[in-house]
């Protein structure tokens, strides 16, 4: 074997490779099984429990969790912070590949996954709020892809392709926050249906107004949080521009979060006392609840603010991932942990490892996709034919 054959190999036979590897290579044989099999083979779902960890993790997590997208568009092209542009394309490429997913992960968990379009062809069910929720994603990921196209298009050389892209950017911002604001908030609309089905803590009327304030706080966690993976992992990709703008970022975006969360936490407290539900933080679920409310809602808030004041960078980006872990809990906690609470526990949801497999393997698939966008286009640096037009 020759000295580059053998580096070439060592490159390759890394232990992140070998574990996505594995992971793609599972994935794959459950895939198999999932859309040979149906549901039942693959999954523990019931018709007490129609929807699990698809819809908990891979949807309502996925879509939150991709809200960074337009939220750093929002606040470099709507309010003028153009201080924070080196985040705009990072942030985009995450919120892009987020929903694409989690349209894929999707198709795992209807029973019939080729029928998806049929409500858009036929006009099914247009008074449904799934309706407007596909409706809504299925724009806005339009909206992504355009905004993301960009970068392909001047790695490919499509210079005139991109420059009309480019003279929409304003719209489709625009565009993109109009759709997220729906989107975002019809999914804790859907929840309101089921009055009898989630607990009284975490059913409120506020639903909606809770999905969407968290979706901005998610947003302005998983830029700092992806950008401080990114920074490390990706360092030598980055331009001069992006390597300054970096601690600003961290610091301007965790201020925003710690008012965002000081916000969220008030609207929390405020439905708990609209609902008189202040007996039931003496029980179990009481306990669970609060552990949501101040470890994840107000300690954040505490930490961002004590971040942003000390200057304290490092403390900042913790918050960031412990914030993003809380709006894991918190859709996880809506959509399954507090739902059918009142089932006996011979009954509950609980994911087959199939379901927690194909959960692993839509994860993974990002992480590479990602790695391989930003490895070879303008993700984390300047092309540099259009530094003038940005």
């Amino acid at each position: 074997m020759s000295e580059d054959a053998a580096v070439d190999r060592k490159s390759i036979m890394t232990p992140f490779n070998i574990c996505a590897g594995i992971i793609v290579i599972a994935g794959l044989i459950v895939t198999f099984i999932r859309f040979t099999q149906g549901l039942g083979a693959a999954t523990n779902l019931s018709e007490y429990n129609p929807w699990g960890i698809w819809i908990g993790f891979d949807l309502l997590v996925g879509v939150a969790l991709a809200a960074g997208g337009y939220v750093t568009s929002a606040a470099v092209y709507l309010f003028g912070m153009k201080r924070f542009h080196s985040a705009v394309r990072p942030a985009i490429l995450t919120g892009f590949l987020g929903y694409l997913f989690v349209v894929v992960a999707l198709h795992y968990d209807l029973g019939r996954p080729w029928r998806l379009p049929y409500p858009f062809i036929f006009g099914y069910g247009t008074t449904s709020m799934l309706f407007e929720v596909g409706l809504c994603v299925a724009l806005y990921l339009t909206v992504l892809f355009l905004e993301f196209s960009t970068a392909p298009m001047e790695w490919l050389g499509y210079k005139r392709t991109r420059n009309l892209v480019h003279r929409l950017t304003l719209v489709l911002t625009i565009f993109g926050v109009v759709l997220s604001t729906l989107h975002q908030s019809s999914l804790g609309a859907l929840f309101l249906i089921a009055p009898s089905k989630l607990h009284p803590l975490w059913y409120s009327p506020y639903l909606p107004t809770y999905f969407f304030v968290s979706s901005i706080i998610a947003g302005l966690s998983m830029v700092i949080f992806e950008g401080t993976l990114a920074h490390r992992a990706f360092h030598h990709k980055m331009d001069e521009a992006h390597k300054a703008e970096h601690n600003p970022l961290t610091l301007g975006f965790g201020k925003a979060a710690s008012l965002v969360l000081a916000g969220y936490f008030s609207i929390k407290v405020i439905g708990i006392a609209a609902g008189n539900h202040w007996h039931l933080l003496a029980t179990g679920y009481g306990f669970w609840f609060l552990v949501e409310l101040m470890g994840f809602i107000a300690l954040p808030c505490l930490l961002y603010a004590m971040g942003v004041r000390e200057q304290n960078l490092k403390l900042i980006r913790f918050t960031a991932a412990w914030t993003v872990l809380g709006i894991i809990i918190n859709r996880l906690n809506v959509s399954i942990i507090a739902f059918n609470w009142q089932l006996p526990s011979s009954e509950r949801y609980f994911p087959h490892w199939m379901e927690f497999t194909i959960s692993i393997f839509i994860v993974t698939l990002i992480v590479l996709a990602y790695r391989f966008i930003v490895t070879r286009m303008p993700i984390l640096y300047e092309h540099p034919e259009y530094k003038d037009s940005h």
